[in-house]
């Protein structure tokens, strides 16, 4: 286990080029990885910051769009990426990493990793979270104090309202709709957790104990865990550190 800051950039340039599919978190999209893209591609790699359905636009009718919707935008960004590169590494935040770990389900032979930031493999029959009050088919970004303090370390008073003004309501079956899964070679995926809120040793921790949480992270042959102390939002709160976790995890692809 190591720390998102060692430096390590020594070793970047030898990486091969990749394809980095990045998936938002709920209420977020494809711009919510800004920050965090040029630290990637002048590593040299290709990135792909994703704008899931149903969230380009407050105005979008999201009444109807699904868990499996935003599943099979990332298959299909996955298909149309050159079919003989192996390089194909998803990066997902929060509720993505439940949606990142469907699309590796279907398809385990194109992904060589998923790297999760602040967030884990969501089991078969799971939600990403059926606990956000909704209205109208959608779940608008809750009050902060329905979230807890490690959500918003670093998260200070201007950043709080810069993401009020960006965030998108995330389709409430996206939310609440069950993880649908069918392919054990998911388990064969090398995947990297990057925990922020809480040490990656309370992860392990968890793994050992059982803890059901973890389940389907018990599950994966190989897991790498990086840390990076900050709250729920990295990308937000430390940008850089989270572009060089991230590159630090390809380093350990193999």
């Amino acid at each position: 286990m190591i720390t998102a800051s060692e430096e390590l950039s020594s070793a970047w340039p030898s990486l091969s080029p990749m394809d980095l599919v990045l998936i938002p978190g709920l209420w977020l999209d494809g711009s919510s990885w800004d920050a965090v893209v040029p630290v990637l591609e002048r590593a040299g790699h290709r990135t792909h910051p994703l704008t899931l359905p149903g969230m380009d636009s407050l105005d979008a009718d999201r009444s109807m769009i699904t868990l499996r919707d935003h599943v099979h935008a990332v298959v299909a960004m996955i298909d149309s990426l050159d079919p003989t590169n192996r390089h194909v590494v998803l990066v997902a935040h929060s509720g993505g990493g439940a949606i990142a770990h469907a699309a590796v389900d279907a398809r385990p032979d194109r992904v060589e990793r998923v790297v999760y930031v602040d967030s884990v493999p969501l089991g078969d029959g799971g939600n990403i979270n059926d606990q956000f009050p909704a209205e109208k088919g959608e779940v608008p970004l809750p009050d902060w104090l329905l979230f807890d303090e490690e959500d918003l370390i670093d998260l200070d008073d201007a950043l709080r309202e810069r993401f009020r003004q960006r965030a998108i309501p995330s389709p409430v079956r996206v939310a609440t709709d069950p993880q649908r899964l069918s392919d054990c070679r998911r388990y064969d995926v090398p995947i990297t957790v990057i925990s922020t809120e809480f040490p990656a040793a309370m992860l392990v921790k968890m793994v050992e104990q059982g803890d059901a949480y973890v389940a389907e992270l018990a599950k994966v042959r190989t897991v790498d865990y990086l840390d990076l102390p900050t709250g729920h939002w990295p990308q937000f709160t430390r940008p850089q550190e989270l572009g060089q976790a991230i590159l630090t995890s390809l380093g350990s692809a193999s």
